[in-house]
């Protein structure tokens, strides 16, 4: 499921600029998400000179959220460049208000290393 994931999140990468700004844009990061039923979800982030933006992880996930899905299995992101990375903190933590078994989430933080999200996240504010 890693390399389909990470097939699915590199396919939909890319710049998109936004309105001619200098600073507006979407598509540099992307994500794909695998769901407890098995379903894929993608999402690419945006990212605008007035910080109402969003990480391409909450794409995915309101994807998912449509389809009434709240348990992720797997998650990546990937960069324009194709670098793998793991998720931003706040990514992190909406992923564990969506629903608190994802903390047994898996997290491809690089090609080779799968950590589940509670590493990654060890001390969320609605387990403290």
């Amino acid at each position: 499921m890693q390399k389909t994931l990470i097939e699915r999140a590199t396919f939909i990468v890319g710049k998109i600029n936004l309105n001619g700004f200098k600073n507006n844009s979407s598509g540099e990061v992307s994500s794909a998400l695998v769901t407890k039923k098995g379903n894929i979800y993608t999402g690419i982030c945006i990212d605008i000179a007035c910080s109402m933006g969003f990480c391409a992880e909450h794409a995915a996930v309101a994807e998912m959220l449509k389809s009434r899905e709240t348990e992720i299995n797997m998650v990546v992101a990937v960069r324009k460049d194709g670098k793998v990375i793991p998720p931003c903190g706040r990514c992190r933590e909406m992923m564990v208000q969506v629903n608190i078994s994802n903390l047994k989430t898996m997290v491809i933080v690089e090609k080779n290393l799968v950590l589940p999200l509670e590493k990654l996240l060890p001390h969320t504010w609605s387990t403290v």
